[in-house]
């Protein structure tokens, strides 16, 4: 088991339970991710995933159609990246991508659940759901991302950073350097 598993299930673990509380009319309202419906957040989380399978396999990637019944897609990528990360061979090969070689563990652990954790308060603040996160993910997240600053603010990226008030706990940080007002 490589050491992003555990890490990996509560991030996932979170996001699922935000997607199976989103209500039939929950799909197709705005996101924090003004561009994006709570359908295509959720299809983009699974792009992202479908996306570094393909790589590490060296297939080509598939993009979901957010129209379609996104949580057994989810589910199901979901399950892709656990087996991954539990086959030893597969969880340690090196990858390449933007932010430089790293193993696929590594790219789950620091960039997947990254993605995966903040879209998770995004998509609890676009349907009405708990938007509290586990707060060692999200310690993870800000030691993760704080390095690569300047490189996640590109088009399509992060929104600018925003300086989070004096005392702000660390999920309030998180979201501010992405950009978010919390």
């Amino acid at each position: 088991m490589s050491e992003a598993e555990p890490y990996y299930r509560i991030v996932a673990d979170g996001f699922t339970t935000r997607v199976a509380g989103i209500g039939p009319d929950g799909w197709f309202v705005t996101t924090p991710c003004s561009d994006w419906t709570v359908a295509d957040l959720v299809g983009h989380v699974i792009t992202t995933h479908l996306r570094v399978l393909a790589t590490l396999d060296g297939t080509d990637p598939v993009d979901v159609d957010p129209k379609s019944d996104l949580l057994p897609q989810w589910r199901a990528a979901t399950g892709a990246v656990l087996e991954a990360l539990g086959d030893e061979v597969r969880a340690s090969k090196t990858m390449s991508g933007m932010f430089g070689e790293q193993t696929f563990a590594s790219l789950v652990g620091r960039l997947v659940c990254s993605d995966t954790l903040l879209h998770t308060w995004d998509l609890a603040r676009a349907t009405g759901q708990d938007e509290r996160l586990d707060l060692d993910a999200v310690a993870r997240a800000l030691e993760a991302l704080t390095p690569l600053d300047e490189g996640l603010r590109r088009p399509g990226g992060f929104a600018p950073r925003i300086v989070p008030a004096a005392g702000a706990d660390v999920q309030t940080q998180l979201l501010n350097f992405c950009g978010r007002a919390a």
